[in-house]
């Protein structure tokens, strides 16, 4: 199947986050009689009391023969870090603006990490039906943000959708047409956005988000750069200074799809998945074939 990698990226409150549930409902993922709670995306018990995304989240979902991974990052400056690192797994970056506000700090540091790694954006105007949406102004003010972050001529050639993530739909036009729904914003991720990059060699993967979990322990979510993974496959783990930190076998892979994790036979280069079955193993290392001796280097933004 074909393969996107994408981010979501905008300023706290600007709506990422519903919009990725329009998207997942709008793709089919959910059944048509499965609840769903509002912002599926924020899990974290902080995440739901504040209402804001602090930790990065992967979705999955299919529009025609395409799978779209969908990273939601956190839009608040306290968590930077968090992007910077979810930027170099992604291919393509959907920046999402207020129609209102326009662009604010967050959206500068993060477009401009995006761009320095040669990212080409899409820009989504969101909240067109605010009474004080300024579509045209915004769109001049996120030109001239792009142009003092020295993005190329080809970054400037940006594609322009405007619509209402709340209501779900999107297009070339603030007055729709409306009926169309989401879309214009999967198409244009299809033609916009490069095919999930690879490279050859052997199973190699870059720690991106580390987390906890009861049943599985640590589990490591990232990008697979080259190869492929299975179950009980012999694995090693290798820190930035190409140092082995650990050696061991993967008890489980897990894809998203949806909201849900789903156990993998086998996962191949340019996926985003979740292995579990390593102790040490962490952010930024490099989990890959025991006879690869060259550990990942995340592009430095």
């Amino acid at each position: 199947m074909n393969l996107r990698n994408i981010a979501i990226i905008a300023h706290v409150d600007h709506g990422k986050t519903t919009l990725i549930d329009r998207l997942l409902s709008q793709s089919g993922t959910f059944r048509d009689n499965q609840k769903v709670a509002e912002r599926v995306m924020d899990s974290n018990d902080l995440e739901k009391e504040r209402g804001i995304t602090i930790l990065a989240k992967v979705t999955s979902l299919q529009w025609q023969d395409t799978r779209i991974n969908i990273v939601d990052t956190p839009g608040h400056a306290d968590f930077g870090g968090e992007v910077e690192r979810i930027l170099n797994m992604v291919d393509g970056v959907v920046v999402l603006v207020d129609a209102a506000e326009g662009p604010m700090p967050q959206t500068k540091f993060v477009v401009g990490k995006a761009l320095k790694l040669g990212l080409r954006p899409i820009v989504a105007i969101n909240k067109v039906d605010r009474p004080d949406a300024r579509e045209v102004e915004v769109i001049n003010e996120v030109f001239d943000l792009f142009a003092a972050l020295d993005a190329t001529d080809e970054q400037l050639d940006f594609p322009i959708l405007y619509g209402s993530g709340r209501d779900g739909w999107m297009a070339k036009s603030p007055q729709g047409p409306k009926d169309e729904g989401l879309a214009p914003l999967f198409d244009l991720v299809l033609s916009h956005v490069p095919e999930a990059r690879t490279e050859e060699g052997g199973f190699r993967m870059l720690g991106t988000i580390l987390e906890a979990n009861p049943y599985l322990g640590r589990i490591v979510t990232g990008r697979i750069t080259s190869g492929s993974i299975k179950p009980n496959q012999a694995v090693k783990v290798l820190g930035a200074d190409g140092k082995t930190i650990e050696q061991g076998r993967i008890t489980k892979i897990l894809a998203f799809r949806g909201i849900e994790r789903t156990p993998l036979d086998e996962a191949e280069a340019g996926d985003i998945v979740a292995i579990a079955g390593l102790t040490k193993g962490t952010v930024a290392d490099t989990f890959c074939d025991p006879t690869v001796e060259t550990p990942i280097q995340a592009q430095p933004i």
